[in-house]
């Protein structure tokens, strides 16, 4: 089923109504383009999260300056609206870009910004002594972070965003407002299609619910044993 990407459509109008198996087809379609985007926009944001989170860190007071303007700006403004500049506005000043492309960086920026605070945190949280060892060591400042201070800030940066990799996958839902065939758009689809509303939004809802505990459980709980267990070798060398 085609499904125009202009931007000033919505959702299509009602044609032939589907039958319960195409109605589940479309969701299937949409859980497709939701795990597209939250693997993309999480990619972005952890890059975005280490480079802004490391640069409010950093020795230069222009790179800790445009850091800090970063973090600030998109975590003082809401997602809605960077979603709708992302894909209504820029092109007024020469960048087109697809739903996709909107909702990504719109996301990946958005929770970078939150990421970066729990790099920064997590960084500085770990003891000065380490710290102080490594400067008697003689390590330079890329060799300390590289080799002490992040893989122990990584276990403790784990936790927050395993649940910010969950925000994440949940905020998608807003993609669908610039018509991104996602599981809330398809879900819609299916109601104005059919008229039935308990069943395509309870699909999503269990879909939601299980992809977050996929994410949790799955994913986040194992990486945080094993870096749990690397920090431990890093603190105690002899054990």
């Amino acid at each position: 089923m085609h499904i125009n990407y202009a931007r000033n459509s919505s959702f299509p109008l009602r044609r032939s109504a589907p039958g319960v198996t195409d109605g589940f087809l479309l969701i299937l379609k949409g859980l497709q383009v939701t795990v597209i985007l939250s693997v993309l926009s999480s990619v972005l944001a952890l890059v975005a999260a280490f480079l802004a989170g490391l640069g409010r860190l950093s020795p230069s007071a222009t790179i800790r300056m445009v850091a800090s303007a970063y973090i600030e700006f998109f975590r003082g403004t809401s997602l809605f609206v960077q979603l709708f500049w992302a894909f209504y506005v820029l092109p007024l000043f020469g960048i087109a870009l697809g739903p996709m492309e909107a909702a990504v960086l719109a996301l990946g920026l958005n929770l970078g910004a939150y990421g970066a605070e729990v790099v920064r945190g997590s960084v500085l949280a770990i003891a000065v002594e380490q710290t102080e060892a490594c400067i008697a060591l003689n390590m330079t400042r890329y060799q300390r972070m590289r080799h002490v201070i992040l893989p122990q800030a990584l276990a403790l940066m784990l936790p927050p965003f395993g649940n910010l990799a969950i925000t994440m996958l949940k905020m998608t839902a807003i993609a669908s407002l610039i018509s991104l065939p996602d599981l809330t758009y398809q879900a819609q689809l299916v109601r104005n299609q059919t008229g039935q509303t308990f069943l395509p939004f309870a699909i999503v809802l269990v879909i939601y619910f299980a992809l977050s505990s996929l994410i949790k459980f799955s994913i986040v709980k194992p990486f945080e044993r094993r870096l749990a267990v690397g920090a431990d070798r890093i603190e105690t060398p002899g054990a």
